[in-house]
């Protein structure tokens, strides 16, 4: 009976490695500038040089369908999306007569992860202001979204003149964490933390703290991409890269410098969003402090000299992504829009 009980259990664990392995087999893999993985657009390269490195950054540059408007807006994706996210707000836009271009930042998605970088806002809004005047896109409509909102913000501090205007996404860097009580991480903590990236914690994550307990199947294909990104040949540079980012939005807040904004902005917010760096590790007292998005935008546009705030009831982190036809009929009317 022993014998036969164990000769069942091999036979069972057999069956359930192999169908494990056929899974694994399925979970596709992107090279370390995630090559394999579909955009919506024709990816372009810039080449530079930069703290001694030889780059390129990744972006797309869609052309107006029908009359051009003669305005240019640039998109700033967040620190667990690319360029490709944007895809719906992209063709609203393109729609519409605007030039639009959308760069993926140094360090993620099919830009170049460098071995050794010293990362900063500053450094990610030269990187593009030199990208936008080697195709000859001057005076833009920033929109960035999470820490693309805190990089457009920095953009159009050092470069208010070539600032249209500016539009945020449900910006993370609305409040400072580490004030208010949550413990740093070292990078190597945060590398720790990274390598066990998994799909099934994307998914998990962005289900609880993105979309509100909800979750679609659409959204499946950019958690594919970010685990395949982290599964791929480069995961261990891959995952480098991303903790020296996250390095840099915990100890770089934007939240002290909104009141230095000159540019006419708009914040868009989805006010049951919950995002908020290092909350997994915070105490229970300083993680219920965390994230109050419905709070946090109230305060934040008492601080900006022209600021306009659109709330999106019922909404988490990515709007855009949770209802594109809606958040792009509210978008295209905030571009256009008199501004005070």
């Amino acid at each position: 009976m022993r014998t036969l009980i164990s000769k069942s259990f091999r036979s069972l664990m057999f069956a359930v490695c192999l169908a494990g392995g056929q899974v694994m087999a399925e979970e596709k893999t992107y090279g370390v500038e995630l090559q394999g993985f579909q955009y919506p657009y024709p990816l372009m390269h810039y080449r530079f040089v930069s703290q001694g490195q030889p780059m390129q950054m990744a972006y797309m540059d869609v052309s107006p369908e029908g009359k051009p408007n003669g305005h240019t807006v640039v998109l700033m994706h967040g620190k667990n999306f690319c360029g490709a996210t944007w895809e719906t707000t992209i063709a609203a836009l393109s729609h519409n007569g605007y030039r639009v271009i959308v760069p993926d930042q140094i360090g993620f998605c099919a830009s170049t992860k460098p071995p050794h970088y010293q990362y900063s806002f500053q450094q990610l809004a030269t990187n593009t202001f030199a990208l936008l005047q080697s195709i000859d896109a001057s005076r833009v409509i920033l929109l960035g979204h999470s820490t693309g909102g805190m990089l457009a913000t920095r953009f159009a501090l050092m470069y208010p003149k070539d600032t249209e205007q500016l539009l945020m996404v449900n910006p993370i860097g609305l409040e400072d964490w580490k004030a208010l009580g949550v413990p740093s991480r070292t990078v190597d903590q945060w590398v720790e933390r990274e390598l066990k990236v998994s799909a099934q914690g994307i998914r998990d994550y962005e289900k609880n703290v993105y979309y509100v307990g909800r979750w679609k199947p659409e959204y499946e294909k950019w958690v594919d991409m970010l685990a395949g990104l982290n599964r791929g040949p480069g995961h261990k540079l891959v995952a480098l890269n991303s903790a020296l980012i996250y390095d840099m939005i915990f100890t770089q807040p934007v939240v002290y410098e909104f009141s230095r904004l000159t540019v006419p902005t708009t914040l868009m917010l989805g006010d049951k969003d919950t995002t908020a760096i290092g909350s997994d590790i915070a105490p229970p007292e300083v993680k219920a402090k965390l994230g109050h998005y419905n709070e946090l935008g109230k305060q934040v546009i008492k601080l900006i000299p022209k600021g306009a705030l659109i709330d999106f009831p019922g909404f988490g982190h990515a709007p855009q992504i949770e209802d594109p036809a809606m958040f792009n009929k509210v978008l295209l009317d905030a571009i256009t829009r008199p501004h005070r």
